[in-house]
């Protein structure tokens, strides 16, 4: 099964590599990747640009988070393994080949059919404090409304594409860009226009200026207190919406017994304040499923 690759290289300068389609379900990323591709001059390229608009192509062409051929889930698999099964196989390629080659990473991706996203880029801490002014100066040029700065310690985070970067000395920015497995106008807008720009601030790309873009707002997870969690099986009602500031102990919705009807829907309540910038996107929820995740300002200090 053939996976995509564009290549575009002209002279001497910087590798960036550009990826979308980790989880299939997740369509800004794909689009604009897609795009960027057929629009780029080489003339206008100084160094080397990689791009690749499906990464993980089995999920992309099934419209599923995971790979239908050994249900591996792609940004839970660096930094993968050669001889293990298809996903294991592509993250390694993809660590080992091509972000080895690269100056810089950009992994675009959106909530896909469990989750929709305020628009946002992503960074990780942890790093020196040369790597942090790279990752900081990544997520300036792109230019999201958010910047979330994670220290990876959620579920499954030291096997993200971004943790793999971090390992080995290469800034690499994530971005979230809608959800629901539809096309966010707006998620779409800011990859695009982000992509030129650090592509131009890099010097890759010369030929028309990207929109100058607004400041970005950083922003970080608190802690474990940032989630909400459905408790029991049901149809989840929020009652909060995307980018609005809650309260803790502030009613986060409803949850509703498909059984049982005559019974009043169980309460869900944030346990700290903050600014919702994930929600679950179906209303049919399980025991353990994700209902919320809230940002907070980061201390300027």
């Amino acid at each position: 099964m053939p996976i995509p690759i564009v290549c575009i290289r002209n002279g001497a300068g910087p590798t960036a590599l550009l990826m979308a389609g980790s989880h299939g379900d997740e369509y800004e990323g794909q689009i604009a990747l897609a795009a960027l591709a057929r629009q780029i001059d080489p003339a206008d390229v100084r160094g080397r640009i990689i791009i690749l608009p499906a990464l993980n192509t089995p999920a992309v062409e099934a419209g599923r988070r995971v790979s239908p051929l050994d249900a591996g889930n792609l940004n839970r698999s660096f930094p993968g393994d050669s001889v293990g099964g298809p996903t294991a196989m592509i993250a390694h390629y993809a660590v080992t080949v091509l972000l080895a080659m690269a100056d810089l990473a950009i992994d675009l991706h959106a909530g896909g059919r469990s989750c929709d996203y305020v628009p946002c880029a992503l960074i990780r801490s942890g790093g020196s404090e040369k790597e942090q002014r790279e990752l900081a100066d990544l997520a300036v040029s792109f230019g999201a409304p958010i910047t979330s700065i994670s220290d990876g310690s959620g579920g499954g985070g030291r096997t993200t594409f971004s943790a793999a970067g971090q390992r080995m000395g290469v800034p690499v920015l994530t971005a979230e860009l809608g959800g629901g497995a539809a096309l966010s106008r707006a998620g779409l807008a800011i990859a695009e226009q982000g992509l030129r720009r650090v592509l131009q601030r890099y010097g890759l790309l010369s030929g028309t200026s990207a929109d100058p873009g607004s400041p970005t707002r950083f922003m970080r997870v608190r802690g474990r207190g940032a989630f909400v969690y459905a408790m029991r099986k049901g149809l989840f009602e929020p009652a909060a919406e995307l980018g609005a500031d809650v309260q803790a102990g502030q009613l986060a919705g409803v949850i509703h017994a498909i059984d049982r009807p005559w019974q009043e829907p169980e309460p869900v309540s944030f346990t700290e304040s903050g600014m919702v910038a994930c929600r679950r996107a179906p209303m049919l929820t399980e025991a353990g499923d994700c209902l919320y995740k809230l940002l907070v300002d980061v201390d300027p200090g």
